[in-house]
């Protein structure tokens, strides 16, 4: 074999392939059917060789399903016998960090070694829905992010990290329950869009992944400054880098790109502020977009990974390596569930999973 074709086979053995899962609502569909598609697919990625399956938190939405991860992660891990399972992530802002490391101290106990906790700084909603969510008119806030990872970290932690907390603080002591016989907790990530989020994971020593079907603007940027500014801890001594990425293959690329446009219609409505279910592909064809819409429309594109199982395979490629990504977490949503899994067995057979 050629040496080229060869070093490209390595590639694609070391590289992690994984999957984000929205749960999206189809129109003329409803949520049960989103729930359950969401079991079906992850019972498929995993006996197909996807590495991790995590689940969305999305709130107040007539799009997605998946309002509450931490239960969704237990019935997907009860499902499943190889894949990681996890958050994608548990928009922290809205919650108690003690009570979160709680519920994962206890999927722990229930899969141990196959949980993963993202946290995201992100509402996952509207202002009026995030400010609901709060248990009270003095809720933590976007900028309480850091505070609430450093208190989580202790809550999970139960070795010497536990000392940052110093004498006399009112949480010193408390401990995240129930522990595992192992002593080991979830796997820490941080998620997130933009420079922020790289620098908070850097500075915690997380493992980082970036949203890039939420944001391609700067992303090889944040990822460089994450890699520079990042500090060791006694979980993560290495930066550790996966990319989320939108991705859609199909027998053809005109098939696959038919199949992207309810997806893609979806996005430019949500851009406008008129969010909608998702559509099937002929309304999203017949679509009389706006000259504005056409412009949302074409980024949209641009950040998608659209085409036949070889061009995904290697445009996803491409950006893992422009990034130093060791892992490529995908999302797909199509408008009927059968294209959606067939994308993702169309990928794990160009990657060469070990399903």
């Amino acid at each position: 074999m050629p040496l080229a074709p060869l070093f490209s086979c390595v590639i694609l053995t070391l590289m992690r392939l994984s999957v984000l899962d929205q749960s999206p609502i189809r129109k003329d569909g409803n949520a049960a059917d989103a729930v359950a598609e969401t079991i079906a697919l992850a019972k498929a990625c995993d006996a197909l060789g996807y590495h991790r399956y995590w689940l969305a938190e999305h709130h107040n939405s007539n799009s997605f399903a998946g309002s509450c991860p931490e239960i969704l992660i237990g019935r997907v891990a009860s499902e499943t016998r190889h894949l990681r399972v996890g958050s994608g992530g548990v928009m922290l802002t809205h919650y108690s960090p003690l009570k979160v490391a709680e519920q994962f101290r206890m999927l722990e106990v229930l899969y141990p070694g196959r949980i993963d906790l993202g946290l995201g700084r992100a509402p996952g909603t509207d202002q009026r829905t995030a400010a609901a969510l709060q248990a009270g008119p003095q809720g933590w806030g976007i900028d309480a992010f850091p505070s609430q990872v450093h208190l989580l970290r202790q809550f999970l932690d139960d070795g010497a990290e536990r000392a940052a907390l110093p004498e006399g603080h009112p949480y010193r002591g408390i401990h995240a329950m129930p522990r595992a016989p192992s002593g080991a907790g979830p796997e820490l990530w941080i998620l997130g869009s933009g420079i922020h989020s790289a620098i908070y994971a850097a500075e915690f020593g997380m493992p980082f992944s970036h949203a890039y079907f939420i944001s391609s603007e700067g992303s090889e940027d944040a990822i460089a400054a994450y890699r520079e500014r990042f500090k060791p801890s006694a979980a993560c001594g290495a930066p550790a880098v996966s990319l989320g990425v939108a991705a859609l293959a199909a027998e053809t690329e005109e098939e696959a790109r038919a199949l992207a446009a309810s997806r893609n219609l979806w996005v430019v409505r949500l851009l406008s502020g008129r969010p909608i279910p998702f559509p099937p592909p002929d309304e999203a064809r017949d679509y009389p977009f706006t000259e504005q819409e056409r412009a949302l429309l074409r980024s949209v594109e641009r950040r998608s990974i659209v085409g036949t199982p070889v061009q995904v395979r290697d445009g996803l490629m491409t950006l893992a390596q422009a990034h130093g990504a060791e892992e490529l977490v995908v999302v797909t949503i199509t408008y009927d569930y059968a294209s959606r899994l067939r994308s993702y067995e169309l990928l794990a057979d160009a990657f060469g999973l070990g399903g």
